[in-house]
């Protein structure tokens, strides 16, 4: 976990944040700079673990390497980071209050990723990993854009749920690539499939789409109570929330379009619209 020590740790972040290309920047460009660079900074380590979890390698060096970042949280709210990131998110931390557990969560999510083959047990085990890797970091930006716990933690619910699940749904074949399904068994198992280790005989399955839609049918939830949680709150606070959420509401319109009978069609928004979408609710703040 060796990294460079810059003298301002926030340049390396900033770095991270540019070097993803994420839509997303413009959102968090438009916060003021104590809240925009806190961004930057959870940006940076939830991409940084990521990567761990995603790239290939041997599933047991991620789980030391995701260890190692256990450390260096403890090392962050123990007052001596080591990693640029971490040293970046220590003013952050003690501005806003960031619940060192929801920097964990994710790191557990991350560890669930990591195994060698992902099989997601039940809807409780689905909406722990959602959780984990989607929830937290809400529960996080809601802090630093200024959401006390009791209206803040509704918010990261729902949206969390909403693009977590939409991000499942899109993936599903990608997923299967690396031996990943996180369709709940319980699920699948009472539509009629029962068998998930040939992962491209369940994507050929004809009863999939009929589980697809029940997800899908939670994910809209979701988006609808997120509008209406955010409708209750500042909209110049919450526009980068809003962004994202509509970023993620025009693909789950795609893929509902699309239908679920051929998963591995891909389903992605243009480049143009997405700069639409974050000049629209980053920028202007409709």
């Amino acid at each position: 976990m060796s990294e460079p020590s810059p003298a301002d740790p926030m340049d390396h972040v900033r770095a991270v944040v540019r070097r993803s290309g994420t839509s997303f920047f413009w959102g968090m460009r438009v916060l003021e700079p104590a809240r925009r660079d806190a961004m930057f900074a959870v940006y940076a380590f939830c991409r940084e673990v990521d990567d761990i979890a995603d790239e290939p390698g041997d599933p047991a060096d991620k789980l030391v390497r995701l260890g190692q970042w256990r450390g260096e949280i403890e090392r962050l709210y123990g007052g001596q980071p080591r990693h640029p990131v971490a040293r970046a998110l220590a003013g952050p931390v003690e501005r806003f209050g960031l619940a060192k557990a929801d920097f964990r969560a994710i790191v557990d999510g991350m560890e669930m990723d990591a195994a060698p083959a992902v099989r997601i047990r039940d809807m409780a085990e689905l909406d722990l990993y959602v959780d984990r890797v989607a929830c937290a970091v809400g529960r996080l930006s809601n802090r630093i854009f200024g959401l006390e716990a009791t209206a803040g933690d509704p918010v990261a619910f729902a949206i969390g749920q909403a693009l977590q699940v939409t991000n499942i749904l899109r993936d599903i074949a990608e997923d299967a690539e690396r031996d990943r399904l996180y369709l709940p068994l319980d699920v699948l198992a009472a539509h009629g499939i029962h068998d998930v280790r040939d992962l491209d005989a369940v994507l050929r399955h004809p009863q999939l789409p009929l589980v697809c839609a029940l997800l899908a049918e939670i994910a809209g939830r979701r988006f609808q109570e997120g509008e209406t949680l955010l409708a209750r709150l500042d909209r110049k606070t919450m526009r980068p929330a809003r962004m994202m959420m509509e970023v993620y509401r025009r693909t789950y319109g795609a893929l509902l379009r699309r239908g679920w009978s051929d998963v591995g069609r891909p389903v992605t928004l243009s480049k143009a619209e997405k700069l639409w979408v974050a000049f629209r609710y980053g920028v202007l703040g409709l």
